[in-house]
């Protein structure tokens, strides 16, 4: 069942990817130049959906949600591969699914790259957490558990400061 449920909320954001048109190359290439933020805001409103989502649902005790570890080594190397990637081929790997899925077959190249990733990250995942991830290895933080206030507190100002971000972009053609 939660294969099933997954495949169908994997659907939905796809259909929603879809619409919201980020899976256009000149979407994608409009982000990184930073002159086109339909990208930022779709994903900054699915950031504050979700979180809403999933801590309404760990409040009620439906699921079990705790943050992961902030390793910066991880973050800095992850964050750099996956934006080399997405600056060269011009999707991300989510954006390169979707793409596909609408007939654009010259993002199977992004799609084979980030399967053979996959499997390099496979046989190097044991050098990774040996080496990368103690570098910077803070543990399971979270913005609330720093401030010491509810997570309801920091999803609202997210949300806020989102509102404002929106508006500011709105403005200014973006």
């Amino acid at each position: 069942m939660t294969l099933i449920m997954g495949l169908v909320t994997g659907m939905i954001f796809g259909a929603l990817l879809q619409q919201a048109q980020v899976l256009r190359f000149e979407k994608q290439v409009g982000a990184m130049r930073l002159i086109d933020m339909t990208i930022v805001k779709f994903m900054l409103s699915a950031i504050i959906v979700g979180s809403i989502g999933i801590h309404l649902l760990a409040d009620l005790g439906m699921v079990s949600f705790a943050p992961r570890g902030l390793s910066f080594g991880l973050q800095v190397v992850g964050g750099l591969l996956f934006g080399i990637g997405w600056a060269f081929l011009g999707y991300c790997p989510g954006t390169s699914i979707g793409a596909l899925a609408e007939g654009r077959y010259h993002v199977i190249w992004p799609i084979l790259g980030m399967l053979l990733g996959g499997v390099v990250f496979v046989f190097l995942y044991p050098w990774i957490q040996a080496h990368l991830r103690p570098l910077g290895d803070f543990g399971a933080l979270s913005v609330s558990n720093l401030l010491g206030v509810s997570h309801w507190l920091v999803i609202a100002a997210i949300a806020v400061g989102a509102f404002f971000l929106f508006r500011f972009f709105e403005k200014k053609g973006l």
